[in-house]
């Protein structure tokens, strides 16, 4: 996996468990990804360098304005190609698995094509 995709996951998987209310610390994005801790926490540290993602007390992570930009931008794919996925016959489950395969290699100019069929549909 490109260094590139596995930091849209990070920061997607960050977004995700921030929006249902979960704990979003370094251990809680292993155990939702199923990579060990210390591979997170070197992607935690490097997504800091960056300027994406700070640590709270208690080691919670947050989102800067830059790492939320770039986490919706990610997930807004993850929801458009999964609905489309769902729209031609897939269940949720095969949709969604391949929803997070696709979302990391489609180009921009092929995304807001799906993205304009998928709202006007």
């Amino acid at each position: 996996m490109k260094y590139r995709e596995s930091e849209e996951m990070y920061l997607e998987t960050i977004l995700r468990l921030k929006n249902r209310g979960a704990p979003s610390r370094s251990v809680d994005v292993a155990e939702e990804l199923g990579y060990s801790r210390p591979s997170v926490s070197r992607a935690v540290n490097l997504l800091q360098k960056k300027g994406y993602v700070v640590m709270g007390a208690g080691g919670d992570l947050a989102l800067t304005e830059t790492g939320m930009q770039q986490a919706s931008a990610i997930y807004e794919r993850h929801r458009v190609i999964t609905e489309l996925l769902i729209m031609v016959g897939a269940d949720a489950e095969l949709a969604e698995e391949n929803a997070c395969r696709i979302e990391h290699v489609i180009s921009a100019d092929m995304f807001e094509i799906i993205k304009a069929y998928v709202n006007h549909n």
